[in-house]
């Protein structure tokens, strides 16, 4: 495939009239080809409106053919196999395995939400017959089903190239709900982007897709991504990143004449609770699992056990001697990029100078992120807020507690995507009260396990209260993802010539509906 550096417009391809910037080798730092134009101004309108404009072509197609455009786009991506994966490991340093690992989830998610608008019942119809001869009024024909909400803009995550950018599943449950994407890409890695831009717009072309339907603006900074929340045809948004990115991003979405849905997930420390008998049993099997979890991807995955909670006492030493020997020999490795890598190496210095924290084992080398474990107790960490913020790298945090009611006090900090409990028979009482204090503040508890490794399912909940999420009533993977783009709509006594094809008597759409108070697939 032949990368031209340009933006994506619907069926055409942005002027090379923006600045210009390369990708990096993220291992080298040496500059890779092609050189990349911004989209400017002009080239983000013209992708909104196209989009706006192909809203309701859009919306009214029918679910077998935005089912097949979903699974096309998915085998798009696989014809273009090992170019994709070559393009991936230069511009993230990521190994082979892993991007394999996340090109096939990347696919498997596309085809799992094809599947969902294929069953259709997401749309979650409801009925209520009415009946003309009610007294004291007749009673109205009532029908309401989640319809979609207009175009959609997607930010790109830089630590999932594949599976949380261009293609990923923000994308894919946004066009799945029957809206429009327009897809800001990460600057890190364009060349991926463009790439699987490429496959999206082969794909609709090949299911005919109305022009519009997709769109792909790259760019290096952030203007082109602010002022795309801001364009008001722009009717939701869903981001993965920073705090500090999403957290600017919400203010320009509250300060819209009309505000929209904005998904954000931003950061999360999720903790890891390791209780008495579960540390007696099984210690060196937790610690070992732990190491893995955190030093994954070299840290860089945002379910990374950030912050690891065990009791004082010798249990609890043993725990961190042997998490603190598996974290010194890990091999330093590249992270996504050079900053990235530069802002690890200051927040591990800084946590080496803090006098409330004891540095346990730092691995050696300094071509690469150099693992490193820190120790402090639980009445420091309660004091100091700060200590819990999410750190980007293969590093962890142990908090040593003297009793139960401090983990239960840590279980309540701020919001995470999970929260983890190890136990075992003797601690079931305690594990209780952990879940019970976790369960408002994580989207999903763990129990045994580690958190990284996150399961495409219909029951699954990639959220949290935040900061972890700006909206924790959401979830950006699983089933319930395509649900953030569709808002529900009634229609009272309505012809059936009129209503959604979900909504008509007779069901010819064969999806489940509840009438009249049951669930059913007749009416």
């Amino acid at each position: 495939m032949q990368l031209t550096g340009q933006s994506i417009i619907g069926t055409r391809r942005a002027t090379a009239s923006g600045g210009v910037f390369f990708a990096v080798d993220a291992r080298t730092g040496e500059r890779l080809e092609p050189a990349f134009h911004s989209a400017g101004d002009r080239d983000l309108d013209e992708a909104v409106a196209i989009a706006a404009a192909a809203a309701e072509d859009y919306r009214r197609l029918p679910r077998s053919q935005r089912a097949e455009f979903l699974r096309e786009i998915a085998s798009q991506l696989e014809a273009l196999g090992r170019a994709l994966v070559e393009r991936v490991m230069l511009e993230t340093a990521l190994p082979e395995a892993r991007v394999r690992a996340e090109l096939e989830r990347t696919t498997n998610q596309l085809r799992f939400f094809a599947g969902i608008v294929d069953e259709g019942s997401w749309v979650d119809a409801r009925i209520d017959t009415g009946d003309p001869k009610r007294k004291p009024l007749p009673k109205p024909d009532v029908r309401s089903m989640l319809r979609p909400l207009g175009p959609v803009a997607v930010f790109c995550a830089s630590n999932f190239p594949l599976a949380f950018s261009v293609a990923g599943g923000d994308t894919a449950s946004a066009l799945a709900a029957g809206n429009p994407v327009v897809v800001n890409a990460h600057f890190s890695h364009p060349g991926t982007a463009e790439m699987c831009g490429l496959a999206i717009g082969a794909a609709a072309h090949r299911t005919l897709i109305p022009d519009g339907v997709f769109s792909l603006l790259i760019s290096r900074g952030h203007h082109i991504g602010e002022v795309l929340v801001a364009n008001p045809q722009i009717k939701a948004a869903a981001f993965t990143g920073s705090r500090k990115g999403g957290m600017a991003l919400e203010e320009i979405v509250r300060s819209r004449r009309e505000p929209i849905p904005f998904y954000a997930e931003m950061s999360s420390a999720n903790p890891v609770f390791v209780l008495p008998h579960a540390l007696a049993q099984r210690g060196d099997e937790i610690a070992a699992g732990l190491h893995a979890s955190v030093t994954g991807s070299m840290g860089q995955l945002c379910t990374k056990p950030g912050v690891v909670v065990t009791e004082e006492g010798r249990a609890g030493d043993a725990l961190v001697v042997a998490l603190g020997r598996y974290i010194g020999g890990t091999r330093p490795g590249p992270m996504l990029n050079a900053a990235m890598l530069e802002n690890y190496r200051l927040v591990v210095e800084g946590r080496t100078r803090d006098a409330r924290m004891h540095r346990v084992a730092q691995a050696a080398g300094s071509a690469g992120a150099a693992a490193a474990l820190f120790e402090t107790d639980a009445d420091t960490f309660l004091g100091n807020p700060d200590l819990a913020a999410e750190v980007f790298g293969p590093t962890s945090l142990v908090v040593r507690y003297r009793t139960l009611d401090q983990a239960i006090e840590i279980a309540a900090m701020e919001g995470n995507l999970t929260g983890t409990v190890h136990a075992a028979s003797g601690d079931e009482e305690d594990a209780a009260r952990l879940a019970t204090a976790l369960e408002p503040h994580v989207g999903r508890i763990l129990f045994g396990g580690y958190p990284t490794g996150v399961e495409v399912c219909q029951s699954m909940v990639h959220g949290g209260a935040f900061p972890a999420t700006a909206d924790g009533r959401s979830t950006s993977v699983g089933g319930r993802a395509i649900e953030r783009f569709a808002r529900p709509v009634c229609f009272q006594d309505a012809p059936a010539s009129l209503l959604p094809e979900e909504l008509r008597p007779g069901n010819p759409a064969g999806v489940w509906r509840i009438v009249n108070g049951e669930r059913t697939m007749f009416e």
